[in-house]
């Protein structure tokens, strides 16, 4: 699956590169926002950095690759996940929401990650995780 453009595909393959590099590190910070999806392949735990934000009992986020992106490959395959928040750890079932507007919901999230999605990002989808009790 391909975004279609040269330079989406020049921000995918740049931004992909960089996250490689910096998501293991980040993942190991213990107040940084991780979302532990089942491998779809392997069912091993996959973990990966994200930014977003608690609404209740949902956590919102915004994946800047949509459907390329390997944790929604996964979410697809077992919407069952994980999401450390500030440090602790919450159940949840994501669910994909294609027909939200991602832009206005970036314009509810972190300031700082939100800038990164909107810079690097080609094809938003808005994640909503319903969280278990």
């Amino acid at each position: 699956m391909t975004s279609g453009t040269p330079h989406a595909e020049r921000k995918y393959r740049t931004a992909t590169a960089f996250q490689r590099r910096l998501n293991p590190v980040l993942r190991r910070l213990p107040l940084q926002t991780v979302l532990e999806t089942t491998g779809r392949v392997s069912g091993l735990p996959r973990r990966t950095p994200v930014g977003g934000r608690r609404v209740g009992d949902s956590f919102w986020l915004v994946s800047e690759f949509g459907e390329r992106s390997q944790y929604i490959r996964n979410i697809k395959a077992d919407p069952r996940v994980r999401v450390r928040i500030r440090g602790r750890w919450h159940t949840g079932t994501a669910h994909l929401l294609p027909d939200d507007d991602p832009a206005a919901r970036l314009r509810l999230l972190p300031r700082l990650n939100s800038a990164a999605v909107r810079a690097f990002g080609s094809q938003l989808l808005t994640v909503r995780v319903e969280l278990d009790g």
